[in-house]
């Protein structure tokens, strides 16, 4: 008789995939869910949970996903929705898109970066869904 009904997208909460150390993959990886990856990814990842880049993980390539965490190293181009945390002991080379960034002190940032707006947020300004030009 009363059945839950499930939003759109929160079946997967709470679910993450992981490529641990010593693995390495080459090619594309597509995920709903969320990913950690401790070990080693050249090529692509599409995501629209969030990516964990572990200490001892490495990407070389695309990343697009809404939120990340890195500990790790990349080399490429990254473009993060929401919020990217890059930790202290994380290396980033290549060019990174954001909604919103945290660097710590220690880490290696060689990238350009540029910030993006939500298109609600951007709207709400001036009507239109563009990207911010860096300063």
């Amino acid at each position: 008789m009363f059945e839950k009904v499930k939003k759109p997208g929160t079946e997967l909460l709470g679910k993450t995939n992981r490529i641990v150390e010593g693995t390495s993959i080459v090619g594309d990886i597509v995920s709903k869910a969320d990913f950690r990856l401790d070990g080693e990814l050249i090529g692509n990842f599409t995501s629209q949970g969030k990516l964990v880049i572990g200490a001892k993980g490495a990407v070389k390539g695309e990343i697009i996903c809404n939120n990340a965490d890195i500990e790790g190293e990349f080399d490429g181009k990254i473009k993060v929705l929401e919020i990217l945390n890059i930790k202290s002991t994380a290396k980033i080379h290549g060019e990174v898109l954001v909604g919103k960034l945290s660097i710590e002190p220690g880490a290696e940032f060689t990238a350009t970066c540029t910030m993006i707006t939500t298109s609600k947020e951007t709207s709400e300004k001036n009507g239109k869904g563009t990207e911010q030009k860096p300063t």
